[in-house]
């Protein structure tokens, strides 16, 4: 405490000064309100200092003066106070706990610096009694040489003591308030886990969209590996077309990895400035924070997909404009993972089916088993695809369906909530 005394000090003074104006107006109306000359320069008027209170209470509901009572907390106080989160508009419960501390604090602060301005000079007075060795008046008494003026300097010194502990008292007792009056309220505390909540849910989105990503372009470079190694002596061009999808397909895993790597640090440079939502924040078409960083792969660019693939994919596609875009991302891929799986548990040509039935878009990716059968893994493609399905409030079936491998799914286009 002694050595944050100096600065809470500082900041009960900082209270101190803050007060001056509303007791100076305070003094000038009473001075006018009784019919004489108000002095400006008077040290105590207990009746304006009670009556301006109020008056610094309704200032303080209106006024935006939580920034800079937090700042005088942490960095004056020293008082632990966890920085709010960023809201568009101040609630009312807001409002009434900052201006609660507001008050307290100009009404501390102004009492402590008061006594301050009266009791150092009273102190440094009485101390020099006994060395003037003159008969002085002193608050009405008249103090003569010897030992009535060192129990006068006595008396100065236990004034001064204790101004200190008032000094003291009245810092810790801030400080104590400070984290209960100017930290979050709890519609903020709210909030702000839901924000939280918001960015998780984003990442593990993002988390899955790399997976599907990555995953697919792996599979394809495996498989186009593979091939080129096969026709490299006899088939150049054949090499060269495997070649160039390898190519394309780790180019666009690249790609994927660092929009996302991006996003991330976007999230933890917001997450250390401690920024919550506010309406300049750019959001997806889902209500989920947006990053800026360009549109995400929809069914308009499956062409691009399946040539991405060097798989012989035979598309039956329909007419998809109709279809919602978040639902068309999540269909995307869904298709996108259907396909890795179908390259590496199947077999042949891979039939791609997308189509706008009633109300829900059907998908269905099927090709013949493989050499060696469906191979049962411990993937997160199947479970990837089927929490994507889920979350839309759709249906998915995945597996070795007779001969082939299959997966077939159906999404609502319209909550039916």
């Amino acid at each position: 405490m002694r050595r944050n005394l100096p600065r809470r000090w500082a900041c009960l003074i900082l209270g101190g000064a803050l007060l001056m104006p509303y007791m100076m107006v305070g003094v000038l109306v009473a001075g006018l309100w009784q019919g004489e000359s108000a002095n400006l320069l008077m040290p105590v008027q207990v009746g304006v200092f009670v009556a301006v209170l109020p008056v610094v209470a309704v200032t303080g509901l209106f006024l935006p003066v939580r920034s800079v009572a937090v700042n005088a907390a942490q960095g004056l106080l020293g008082a632990h106070v966890e920085v709010p989160p960023r809201q568009a508009r101040r609630s009312w419960q807001e409002r009434r706990r900052t201006t609660a501390w507001f008050t307290l604090h100009l009404a501390i602060g102004g009492v402590v610096s008061g006594c301050t301005l009266a009791v150092v000079p009273f102190t440094l007075f009485t101390l020099a009694l006994p060395v003037t060795g003159q008969t002085t008046p002193v608050l009405g008494y008249t103090v003569t040489p010897g030992w009535p003026a060192v129990l006068w300097a006595l008396i100065g010194l236990a004034t001064l003591v204790a101004l200190v502990a008032l000094a003291a008292g009245s810092g810790e007792l801030l400080t104590r308030l400070a984290p209960v009056l100017l930290g979050p309220t709890p519609a903020e505390r709210l909030a702000a886990a839901e924000e939280h909540a918001r960015t998780l849910a984003a990442r593990n989105r993002l988390a899955r969209e790399l997976h599907d990503s990555v995953g697919h372009a792996l599979s394809v470079v495996t498989l186009q590996a593979a091939a080129a190694g096969r026709v490299l002596d006899r088939d150049p061009d054949t090499a060269r077309t495997a070649l160039a999808a390898i190519e394309h397909s780790a180019r666009a895993a690249l790609e994927d990895l660092d929009h996302v790597l991006g996003v991330l640090r976007e999230d933890d440079r917001r997450e250390d400035a401690r920024s919550g939502g506010h309406p300049g924040e750019s959001r997806s078409d889902d209500g989920r924070p947006g990053d800026g960083r360009g549109p995400q792969a929809t069914l308009a660019d499956l062409d691009g997909l399946v040539a991405a693939s060097g798989a012989d994919v035979r598309q039956e596609v329909g007419d998809l404009s109709g279809v919602p875009a978040l639902v068309s991302r999540e269909a995307y891929r869904i298709l996108q993972e259907a396909l890795t799986n179908a390259i590496k548990h199947g077999h042949g040509p891979v039939r791609l089916a997308a189509a706008v039935q009633g109300d829900e878009l059907r998908l269905e990716v099927a090709n013949r088993a493989g050499p060696h059968g469906p191979r049962p893994g411990g993937g997160r493609g199947v479970p990837g695809m089927r929490e994507r399905v889920r979350l839309l409030h759709g249906d998915l079936e995945a597996g070795s369906a007779g001969a082939g491998w299959q997966v077939t799914v159906r999404l609502p286009l319209r909550s039916s909530t």
